[in-house]
C-alpha cells in the first residue's frame, strides 16, 4: 500500500473513532450502583443517552493533497456499554474509494485528567490512537498527534448533534508546518 493510501486509510480510521468517540467516564471511589459496581459518572450519562445504539454513516472527503479528488464511503457502527457502563465499545465498519476499514473504538472518562479518553483500534494501521476529549459549548472535541511517514500530524475532531438521532463530525488535519484543514465530515443518523 503506497504511503498516499496508507495515510488515507488511517485517517479513514480515525474519522469512524472520533465521530463515534463520544465516551463513557470512569468514576474512581464514585457511587455505588446495583451489583456493587461504580455508578457511571455524569460524563458517562450524557453520551450514553446520545450514542448508544446502532448507527448508518456516510462520510466524505475534501480535496487535498493526500486526496486530490476528494472521496465518500459509507459505513455502519454499533455503541455499547462497556462493564458496570464506565466505558463505551464501538465497532465500525466502512467502505468507500479508500478501502474497507475494519476498527474498534473503547471510550471512557478520566476522574484524573477530567477529560474524555478514546483509544482506536483498525486494520488500517498498527498499535492504538490516544485521543483526548472535552465538550466545547455542544460540541464534543477531540485532539490527538501521530507521527506518520516522519512528520507529526495534528487531529481535531468537532462532534456535534444536529438533532435526536443524527450527529455531525468534522475531522481537521495539521500537518507539519502547515495550516489546519478539514479532511471529512461524517454524518450518522441512529437505527430505529
Amino acid at each position: 500500500m503506497n504511503k498516499r493510501l496508507a495515510a488515507m486509510a488511517l485517517f479513514c480510521m480515525l474519522i469512524g473513532l472520533a465521530v463515534f468517540s463520544l465516551e463513557a467516564p470512569a468514576r474512581v471511589g464514585g457511587a455505588r450502583g446495583q451489583g456493587g459496581g461504580v455508578k457511571a459518572a455524569p460524563e458517562m450519562e450524557r453520551l450514553q443517552k446520545m450514542y448508544v445504539g446502532t448507527w448508518d454513516y456516510t462520510e466524505t472527503y475534501a480535496k487535498t493533497a493526500m486526496s486530490p479528488d476528494g472521496g465518500s464511503g459509507a459505513g455502519v457502527y454499533t455503541s455499547e456499554l462497556g462493564p458496570g457502563g464506565n466505558s463505551i465499545l464501538n465497532r465500525f465498519h466502512s467502505k468507500g474509494n479508500a478501502g474497507d476499514y475494519d476498527g474498534m473504538l473503547v471510550m471512557t472518562w478520566d476522574p484524573n485528567e477530567k477529560a474524555y479518553k478514546s483509544f482506536v483500534f483498525g486494520n488500517g494501521f498498527p498499535g492504538c490512537v490516544t485521543q483526548t476529549g472535552q465538550f466545547e459549548g455542544d460540541a464534543l472535541v477531540y485532539r490527538s498527534e501521530l507521527a506518520m511517514a516522519g512528520m507529526k500530524i495534528k487531529l481535531r475532531n468537532v462532534t456535534r448533534e444536529v438533532s435526536p438521532g443524527k450527529i455531525v463530525s468534522e475531522q481537521y488535519v495539521t500537518p507539519e508546518g502547515a495550516a489546519e484543514k478539514l479532511f471529512v465530515t461524517v454524518e450518522a443518523s441512529k437505527r430505529k
